[in-house]
């Protein structure tokens, strides 16, 4: 099977639940690299929690904030951010309508909030605020706390034609920039290699990998994928604890 670029989710599709990777996955990602494979990641994940993962050693490129942020290496090439302006328009229109809404914005790769979101991302530092004294910087994303389809569209029927909201992990809305998803940053980052998405083998388990399983040549869900997931796929490996991507590449590229 021909693959020139593997791009991966992290959280429940490469990490195990401990959010660790085994010395298994890490060698098979290696071996991919020494065969001139370029390996990606793409994560929700703000670059400052990435950084905590030490993952830089066996990643040619990455995509944060579902496709907001992405580097070459530590080389920052392209962000898609929405306005200060907007940001703070959309942030204080929710609490005209409900006052005891609970918000965070991540700017400059810090979080802003207005409640204590430990409960779902324990140990998170977050800076306390109104949202009246922001840094006057473009907005990688605002989050939602919501579990539920319903609450994201009555989000969603509201933004700008230049926004959208998705749902994560069913736990958060994130409330992101148009061109700001994953698979519009393994496009750009495959033409920047050179390569087409065809080139590319995904493997995700969330509603913001559906983009890029649908599109890249081969899209790879793991076992404790969501189902809607699982139905564009066109691979199901193994569970993110049973090391199912690393499995899939010995297997099928190796």
């Amino acid at each position: 099977m021909s693959v020139k670029i593997i791009v991966t989710d992290l959280d429940r599709t490469l990490l195990r639940s401990d959010k660790t990777i085994s010395e298994y996955t890490t060698s098979i990602f290696q071996r991919c690299r020494d065969k001139g494979i370029k390996i990606i990641f793409a994560t929700a994940r703000p670059i400052r929690s990435v950084k905590m993962l030490n993952l830089s050693l066996f990643f040619d490129a990455s995509i944060y904030h579902n496709g907001a942020v992405i580097n070459n290496g530590d080389i920052n090439i392209l962000r898609f951010g929405i306005s200060p302006e907007a940001t703070k328009e959309i942030l204080l229109s929710v609490l005209r309508v409900d006052n005891s809404a609970k918000l965070c914005v991540e700017i400059n790769d810090r979080i802003f909030g207005n409640f204590d979101p430990s409960d779902i991302w324990p140990g998170v530092e977050i800076t306390i605020t109104d949202f009246l004294d922001l840094p006057n910087s473009p907005a990688d994303k605002i989050i939602l706390p919501m579990a539920t389809i319903a609450e994201l569209s009555s989000v969603a029927n509201v933004l700008p034609n230049n926004l959208y909201i998705e749902l994560s992990e069913n736990s958060v809305g994130m409330i992101m920039h148009k061109n700001a998803t994953k698979g519009n940053a393994i496009n750009y980052l495959s033409k920047h290699f050179g390569l087409s998405l065809s080139d590319v083998a995904a493997f995700g388990d969330d509603y913001n990998d559906l983009d890029m399983i649908r599109y890249c040549g081969i899209g790879i869900s793991v076992a404790n994928a969501i189902d809607e997931v699982k139905a564009v796929a066109d691979y199901i490996c193994d569970t993110n604890d049973n090391d199912g991507v690393a499995k899939w590449l010995e297997e099928n590229v190796l």
